[in-house]
């Protein structure tokens, strides 16, 4: 069997390439607590603090849509969530959050908030 071995990924028809090492379109792990502040991150230009528990998560490559799959955690028992808030998903930016319990409970800050998105790069 052969082995091939390469820096960066380019879809067909996609004008961003993927790093080898973070084959999703983007990714990203920050501390949500206090200054926010991005652990490490592919494809993540900056976050945005919106408020207890509430991130904006912008794109260094836009999406070619907003229909991408969207897979949240974050360290604790609370539900990672991803809202359909002021922000939403959009091919540039997307919101999460972290709540102190159940959907529809209050917000609360994490120290350890993680996303990916997969689908298509513009």
């Amino acid at each position: 069997m052969s082995t091939l071995k390469v820096t960066n990924i380019q879809a067909t028809g996609e004008t961003a390439s993927r790093a080898v090492s973070g084959v999703a379109a983007a990714w990203v792990n920050f501390d949500g607590s206090g200054t926010i502040a991005v652990r490490d991150s592919q494809n993540v230009s900056g976050l945005v603090d919106n408020g207890t528990g509430d991130y904006n998560v912008n794109l260094s490559n836009n999406m070619t849509n907003s229909n991408y799959c969207l897979v949240l955690g974050h360290r604790g028992n609370r539900p990672a969530d991803g809202d359909g808030g002021l922000a939403g998903y959009s091919a540039s930016t997307y919101e999460v959050g972290s709540r102190s319990g159940d959907i529809g409970s209050s917000k609360e800050d994490s120290d350890r908030m993680h996303s990916a998105i997969h689908g298509d790069l513009a």
